[in-house]
């Protein structure tokens, strides 16, 4: 499904820019402003989302899709369905970045967070909606592949049982990176009841060693 452009949270935007100069600058306020001016015209953000009953062995019904690792099975503890959830802001968005980097090298690094940042709010939009639709059964946090313990060589189950390259434009490379590069996967935890802990970086099996973390932002997980 085609959403319109959502905009971005620009403190989360300067971190995925690796800002470390504080409150942004007269400079990089009007840089944003030009990345805001610039996703608006060329991000065409897209998503899809399936509802699957969970097995008692952890699987998906109907597929042969089984999350793995012990994060995610704390994330769905107590859930009996799953929603697998994606978001993009399509093929434009690259081809924007490209376009910016071949001009402008600097302005690039900021749109490019200013994408991520941007995706993510594509996502949080979509989770809002589905917490109303669902209501008042209860939501977990997205949870995506490479979040925690969870294999990254997950993607391609879920990117396959989603059907996200021909609902979305989303395919994959070898390594199981997401083309459009601004694109996200992820599962949801649907509950009668209360949900697991709630996402963060002390949960995160990977806290101590998140590059992420240590630069001052968060993964995504929400």
């Amino acid at each position: 499904m085609e959403t319109g452009y959502r905009g971005f949270d620009r403190a989360e935007a300067l971190r995925y820019a690796g800002w470390r100069g504080g409150p942004a600058t007269e400079d990089m306020e009007r840089a944003l402003d030009r990345c805001e001016v610039l996703l608006g015209q060329n991000a065409r953000p897209r998503t899809v989302w399936r509802l699957f009953d969970l097995t008692a062995e952890g699987a998906l019904a109907g597929t042969d899709f089984r999350p793995t690792g012990q994060d995610i099975r704390r994330h769905l503890a107590g859930c009996g369905q799953v929603i697998l959830m994606g978001a993009t802001l399509g093929a434009e968005a690259d081809a924007l970045l490209r376009r910016t980097q071949a001009a402008d090298m600097a302005l690039a690094l900021v749109l490019d967070g200013c994408a991520g940042a941007a995706v993510e709010r594509v996502c949080d939009g979509l989770c809002a909606d589905l917490a109303a639709a669902f209501a008042p059964r209860r939501l977990t946090d997205r949870f995506s592949p490479g979040y925690g313990d969870m294999p990254l060589s997950q993607q391609e189950a879920l990117c396959r049982v989603l059907d996200v390259g021909r609902r979305i434009g989303v395919g994959l490379t070898a390594g199981g990176l997401m083309i459009p590069q601004k694109s996200v996967t992820a599962l949801i935890g649907v509950s009668d009841g209360p949900v697991g802990e709630r996402r963060s970086c002390e949960s995160c099996g990977m806290r101590e060693n998140c590059e992420i973390r240590k630069a001052g932002g968060r993964c995504g997980g929400k």
